[in-house]
């Protein structure tokens, strides 16, 4: 039977992201939790199972339409470096929410085994089965070093693009070098460096 429409469940969704961002999953107290959203903890088990359904509907809250984005990012109807474009355009604009959700995550991935493996799980689903559709298609076109494994262009396109829009979100004017490029331009440049690397060759010596 489908449950019916309200805004309580986002409510306690909401009061439970702000209680686990503080006190951790483990810590957190589902009364508390339920005083926050102004509901009961019979109405927080009405729609969680469990602590850890509750974490996991608050990560899927955000992460479900970040997905939509990416999936929209990747769509091939451009080449494989516009795409990289787009995803790293993305990642620019990820909100405060989706930040803190990122931190929520990576703390509770680190704390429990259980819900570290139930976290994978639901990745190799959603934004890593993207991204490996996308590393597919990169070969298939001619885009990537067919000597490559896959695994390394997967890593290198996290490590280039995500990464660095992250620290840039996190860091922003702390960073030791001023000026950065930022948003948009950064994403450009990024996947400049994805393709054609940092490093200047040297020119042969004469002879």
């Amino acid at each position: 039977m489908p449950r019916p429409r309200s805004d309580i469940e986002p409510r306690i969704l909401h009061a439970a992201r702000a209680r686990f961002l503080s006190d951790g999953v483990d810590g957190a107290s589902l009364r508390s939790i339920a005083s926050d959203a102004g509901t009961s903890i019979g109405m927080i088990y009405y729609y969680f199972a469990s602590k850890d359904d509750l974490f996991f509907g608050v990560v899927e809250e955000l992460y479900e339409a970040l997905l939509k984005d990416i999936e929209a990012a990747i769509e091939p109807d451009v080449t494989v470096e516009q795409r990289l474009h787009r995803l790293y355009g993305r990642i620019a604009r990820i909100t405060e929410e989706e930040l803190l959700v990122m931190r929520l995550v990576l703390r509770e991935a680190l704390t429990s085994s259980v819900r570290l493996d139930r976290l994978l799980e639901r990745f190799q689903r959603g934004h890593i089965a993207l991204l490996a559709r996308l590393v597919a298609d990169g070969y298939a076109s001619g885009s990537f070093e067919p000597k490559l494994h896959p695994v390394l262009a997967m890593v290198s396109i996290a490590g280039m693009g995500v990464v660095p829009q992250l620290i840039r979100r996190v860091i922003g004017d702390r960073l030791p070098f001023p000026g950065a490029p930022s948003g948009e331009e950064l994403s450009k440049l990024l996947v400049n460096v994805l393709f054609s690397g940092i490093g200047v060759r040297a020119a042969p010596h004469p002879g």
